[in-house]
């Protein structure tokens, strides 16, 4: 209250007084949005509650990961190690030399793929809401990403240095360890994919 204004929205009052802008009889309290979580756990809408913070903290926890996603994350990184093990090999004599899983250029993407594959796996064991929103659900997502790992890993196992009809050019242990984890990592996820499309 003042005999004279102090500034912008101050009112004069039947009493002849002048009183901020808070005290007029029509204002109303400054809308604070609440941002905590819902008690079921789904964020208030128009929030990103999603986003690493004190109400959505990283803490891994392998328990969130369904069965599938288990053989998934165990087989993809089988196979990321795979790629820098022998996959051909080429004796001569005494002498043997050998290549690994990287001798196909195709392969890096395969190695960018089981990066994104452990990547996204851990991010969903280690928050509660993921972080980003991705354009297909998790299990498209994951079936996306290791069916197209079991391709390219397909083709890179049969294809051999020197072509089909090569003949010296074995396989080593990276490829027969490379195309069984490739498999083992889509399998989980294409079989229940296939019989729900059956149904």
């Amino acid at each position: 209250m003042s005999d004279v204004p102090q500034g912008d929205g101050w009112w004069q009052a039947s009493d002849g007084k002048w009183y901020p802008p808070e005290q007029h009889p029509g204002a109303r309290p400054p809308v604070v949005p609440d941002v905590r979580p819902t008690p079921s756990g789904t964020p208030p809408p128009g929030t990103w509650a999603g986003a690493p913070g004190p109400t959505n903290p990283f803490s891994f926890d392998m328990k969130r990961w369904s069965q599938a996603e288990r053989i998934t994350a165990a087989a993809t990184v089988v196979l990321f190690i795979s790629l820098f093990l022998p996959w051909f090999t080429y004796s001569f004599g005494f002498v043997s030399v050998s290549v690994d899983g990287l001798w196909h250029g195709w392969m890096y993407l395969v190695l960018l793929l089981c990066l994104f594959i452990v990547a996204y796996l851990v991010a969903r064991a280690g928050f509660h809401r993921m972080p980003v929103t991705l354009p297909l659900p998790d299990d498209q997502l994951l079936l996306a990403a290791t069916g197209l790992n079991a391709v390219l890993t397909v083709l890179a196992f049969l294809f051999k240095p020197g072509g089909l009809g090569f003949t010296g050019i074995g396989w080593g242990v990276g490829a027969f360890l490379g195309l069984i984890a490739s498999l083992a990592a889509t399998a989980p996820l294409a079989v229940p994919a296939l019989k729900a499309r059956r149904k």
